[in-house]
């Protein structure tokens, strides 16, 4: 039997009236708690089947539970392990940065391009311009705790945002366009759905290759006036989406925490 297996502390009731496997799903999870990184390992099958005196495969349907709830995950060939916490994606208009230090963690990003680039046909439909018509191109890793959560995009008419490409890239695009510009994004519209990570982006992400991600395709309007049409690529096994919702009509929705940086 293990060391770490040996540390677990709790004992199982036999006489009680809960399922061995619950009463052991409940051991390991304070263990986790207490005393497990995410990351960690956990002390193998067999190691937890000898330490609390129970069969494999009632070991294995404690795991399992856990593994549901999205506490631990089994890799292959290597064993099971404290699931990182997905942290809540709450589409808004809001500062990446200050939701992450809200979570303890240290924001950063690493700019991949701040160019000028001509409008394809695509972007131009995107943004409602003509084909050609000049934008700010401004493409960034965003980190947190010095690993990568997302891949962000953005596009905007460079005639919105004059002499922005003469100085540094800036840390918080938003607060840029609202304090230099004043512009000021009201509302927006984003549609969301699954994608396969591709190559480049897997390997900027840290992830394997067709792993997958959420994306996130946002349109941000100043009154009736689009200023940025963004693309955003999100680790799925980081982040899991929250959209609280409300009946017309009802009274105001509660202020949410969560964000979306730009």
């Amino acid at each position: 039997m293990s060391a770490d297996a040996s540390r677990i502390v709790g004992a199982i009731d036999r006489n009680s009236g809960v399922a061995i496997y619950i009463q052991l799903r409940e051991i390991l999870r304070g263990y986790i708690a207490t005393s497990c990184p995410p990351g960690a390992a956990l002390p193998s099958e067999r190691d937890l089947a000898e330490r609390f005196g129970l069969a494999r495969m009632t070991v294995r349907q404690a795991i399992d539970a856990l593994v549901g709830e999205e506490i631990v995950e089994r890799v292959v060939g290597l064993g099971t392990f404290v699931r990182k916490p997905k942290l809540d994606l709450q589409v808004k208009l809001t500062s990446y940065s200050e939701e992450m230090q809200r979570r303890g963690m240290v924001p950063a990003a690493k700019v991949l391009s701040f160019e000028q680039t001509a409008a394809s046909a695509f972007l131009a439909r995107e943004l409602q311009l003509e084909e050609g018509t000049p934008l700010v191109r401004f493409r960034r890793l965003l980190l947190a705790d010095g690993e990568p959560m997302s891949v962000d995009e953005n596009f905007i008419p460079a005639h919105r945002v004059p002499g922005l490409l003469d100085g540094e890239p800036p840390t918080s695009l938003y607060n840029v366009l609202s304090e230099h510009y004043g512009l000021v994004m009201e509302w927006g519209e984003d549609m969301i759905e699954a994608t396969a990570a591709s190559p480049s982006t897997a390997r900027l992400l840290n992830v394997d290759v067709g792993a997958p991600l959420l994306k996130i395709q946002r349109h941000a309007f100043v009154a009736r006036s689009m200023v940025d049409y963004s693309v955003s690529y999100y680790r799925a096994d980081r982040y899991k989406l929250w959209v609280p919702l409300q009946r017309p009509g009802a009274r105001t929705a509660r202020n949410y925490g969560g964000g979306r940086e730009h």
